[in-house]
């Protein structure tokens, strides 16, 4: 009698204090604007949960308004934040296997990406989450390209001095290699580098491209077609302990909003390079397209930087790789 009296005191307490008994609010950070499609992808699951009516509140903090683009991770990890949408190689320092989900080259095209986040090599990705609590709820890879400043950019000669932005230690290995200087920032911070004039070029995503509005300081844009060397996986994570510590209904409340934004992410994903290169072409911005011959010329650049340089940093690396390469 003891405890169900003081489970009522327990319940009165929190529906004086203006919630429910059971009822929880997760947080979920992410650094990019209202407008982007990583933002819709973590609104659809936050939307499925509230019309699910299962004591759940997801809180969207976008535009790193609660954690900086690239400390979201170890927070996350700790139980510190409860969700995160982020390019997974930000956290390549924690887990080195990371960086080949931002590998030049490595995947081909949108539904080559889609047959990755099923494969054996993605399971042995959540196997290294899971050592650090952390737990995908929506798959995601992301295609994008390169601006310059001044001149287009498709080819290594192209890139060669130039200071650039790279979204991630393989892509500033393979660029290295090919002579440019290498800035590190998040995308958000890109167009006030190209508007001051820190960097002369920079990639990223197609989505990022257009969200932080590049098209404003790019004088050419080589973007994501038929051939992409950038793709980058991008998923929504959760703090596994969290995820574990809810109830049923919302586990599987959560569960299926995270399938329908997966099959938004990568309809909408398909959709985002055609789109960005529109938006850059009304700006006025020149139009570069990368061939067959670039894009061999950057492989073979990244076998010899960011593929050796991976293996060599990587326990198992090798491996990891192979099981990459593996997939059709």
């Amino acid at each position: 009698m003891k405890l169900n009296f003081a489970s009522t005191v327990a319940a009165a307490a929190l529906m004086i204090a203006g919630g429910s008994a059971g009822a929880e609010e997760l947080r979920l950070s992410h650094q990019w604007s209202n407008t982007d499609i990583r933002h819709e992808v973590a609104k659809i699951v936050a939307d499925e949960v509230a019309a699910a009516d299962v004591d759940l509140d997801i809180k969207i903090f976008g535009s790193q308004s609660l954690f900086k683009a690239r400390e979201q991770y170890t927070p996350l990890s700790r139980g510190q934040l409860d969700m995160t949408v982020l390019p997974l190689s930000y956290a390549g320092g924690q887990q080195p296997a990371y960086n080949l989900t931002l590998m030049p080259g490595l995947v081909k095209n949108h539904d080559h990406a889609a047959r990755l986040n099923e494969s054996p090599f993605m399971e042995a990705l959540e196997e290294k989450m899971a050592e650090d609590d952390v737990m995908v709820l929506v798959h995601g890879y992301l295609a994008g390209g390169f601006v310059g400043a001044d001149g287009c950019i498709t080819k290594p000669e192209d890139i060669k001095g130039l200071q650039t932005r790279a979204a991630g230690k393989a892509f500033e290995q393979m660029l290295a290699g090919a002579g440019a200087s290498i800035a590190s920032m998040s995308s958000s911070e890109i167009y006030n580098a190209m508007q001051t004039g820190v960097l002369d070029a920079a990639n990223t995503s197609s989505s990022s491209f257009v969200s932080y509005r590049i098209y404003e300081q790019a004088k050419c844009y080589t973007p994501a077609g038929d051939i992409a060397l950038w793709f980058m996986y991008q998923p929504l994570l959760m703090n596994k302990s969290t995820f574990e510590g809810l109830n049923e209904e919302q586990q599987a409340a959560l569960l299926a909003g995270a399938e329908k934004a997966q099959a938004h992410y990568l309809e909408e994903a398909k959709k985002e390079d055609a789109a960005s290169e529109e938006v850059f072409r009304e700006a006025g911005v020149e139009i570069a397209q990368m061939s067959q011959e670039d894009f061999d010329a950057w492989r073979e650049l990244a076998k010899e930087t960011s593929y050796k340089q991976f293996v060599e940093d990587t326990p198992d690396g090798q491996k990891l790789l192979d099981m990459a390469l593996a997939v059709e």
